[in-house]
């Protein structure tokens, strides 16, 4: 026979809400940030106040966008709180403040529900942790990401119109070589002078790499007070229109605003270029004269076409050969090294695929070139290097002769030996 045993149920055990709240506002001016000392303390009082409830924090974030995770370390901290389980329940005051977009909003509410912590929004009176409400909450989060949306653009269209008249952004941060005072660009002579010195630097020949060696044994820092220079910054700034007084507006756009990703405008947009914006450091002959040496350094062609075609050469800022000399059949630059004791220059193409990818491109011997290059160019009993330097535009290198290119637009044929 059965025996049926009556197991009563357990009464629950009385226990007090861990309450959190979280804040955030977009801007760190007066009126946001007198918002959230405002809103921190509300919620502060809030929850002590509450007899059934643990105060257990107010966490937020300032100067960071609702449509984007990434920075918002207030946001994260309190998530991995409740993680721990040391959270039960959440304080919002609408759904627009934890995030505009309503894919990490359902992230962020389902990830609480599956750990029993529930998210109230106080503006919309709506709960995370009920099923049913889900839909709602996502439509309520569809709208505010559409009004981001919105705003974007408009702020877009304002930046347009700006560009559409000339007008140029004057709050530069951390800029070498300029400061804005009362709304205007000026000139900072110190800063000036070293953006000047890297141009002259790079104009005698040193590459990005032996400017930043010198301007760190020289222990000049960067604008941000480094005392370590990157090549890339030197490139950026030996290119940058703004240091011979002028500006181009819309040189990058946003991409997607819901990531704010800025991509560089390669013609997707319409870009400006205003002329004597505000004062140069330098003068138009000395920009242009390196963006010239870049465009050689680099080994770029322009076409006819205005189209743009890479030699795939490297420049050489130890040797100068290796920036002039050429396969006359590959177009591969001539390339340094030492055999039987005998410095040679040999095709690139020839050293990396083997001698049948390049099968016709004789090996030049250094002293002989240096010999011929004295003769030819030099013509005064010693070979300078300057002089070729100023002279030689490049030497295309064939298997019985090469042809020198000079700079004025002449040529000259010499027979290799």
């Amino acid at each position: 026979m059965k025996k049926i045993i009556f197991i009563p149920p357990k009464s629950l055990e009385y226990k007090k809400l861990r309450v959190a709240a979280y804040c955030r506002v977009s801007t760190l001016n007066k009126i946001q940030r007198n918002s959230l000392q405002w809103q921190i303390g509300y919620y502060t009082n809030m929850i002590q106040d509450n007899p059934d409830w643990i105060f257990a924090g107010v966490f937020y974030d300032v100067g960071k966008s609702g449509l984007r995770r990434e920075g918002r370390l207030g946001l994260n901290e309190m998530l991995k709180k409740a993680s721990r389980g040391k959270i039960d329940y959440i304080l919002v005051k609408s759904i627009s403040r934890l995030s505009r977009d309503t894919v990490e909003v359902l992230k962020i509410i389902r990830y609480l529900r599956e750990r029993s912590i529930n998210m109230h929004f106080e503006n919309e009176n709506l709960d995370s942790i009920r099923v049913d409400k889900e839909f709602e909450i996502t439509l309520r989060s569809m709208l505010a990401q559409d009004e981001s949306k919105n705003t974007s653009e408009n702020i877009q269209w304002g930046f347009q119109r700006k560009f559409e008249k000339g007008d140029i952004f004057t709050k530069y941060k951390n800029f070498m070589g300029y400061t804005c005072v009362d709304e205007e660009i000026i000139i900072v002579p110190e800063q000036a002078e070293i953006v000047r010195k890297i141009f002259d630097l790079y104009l005698r020949g040193l590459s990005f790499g032996q400017i930043k060696g010198y301007l760190e044994s020289m222990d000049i820092k960067t604008i941000t007070g480094n005392e370590h220079w990157d090549s890339t910054t030197i490139q950026k700034m030996l290119k940058n229109e703004k240091y011979k007084g002028d500006t181009v507006l819309q040189k990058t756009c946003t991409e997607d605003f819901m990531t704010g990703k800025k991509v560089k405008n390669n013609g997707e947009r319409h870009s400006y270029y205003i002329n004597n914006s505000h004062p140069a450091i330098v003068s138009d002959e000395v920009f242009d004269k390196v963006q010239e040496e870049m465009a050689k350094r680099a080994r770029i062609v322009f076409k006819e076409d205005g189209t743009v075609e890479s030699k795939g050469k490297r420049y050489n800022s130890k040797y100068l050969l290796g920036n002039i000399l050429e396969c006359g059949y590959c177009e591969a630059a001539y390339r340094r090294r030492t055999e039987r004791g005998k410095v040679v220059w040999r095709c690139a193409t020839r050293m990396e695929e083997g001698r049948d990818k390049c099968a016709d491109s004789p090996t030049l011997n250094e002293d002989w070139m240096k010999e011929v290059l004295n003769e030819v160019v030099c013509g005064n009993g010693n070979y300078d290097e300057g002089i070729v330097r100023n002279e030689v535009e490049m030497i295309l290198i064939f298997k019985e002769h090469l042809m020198i290119y000079y700079k004025n637009d002449d040529r000259a044929m010499l027979k290799i030996d």
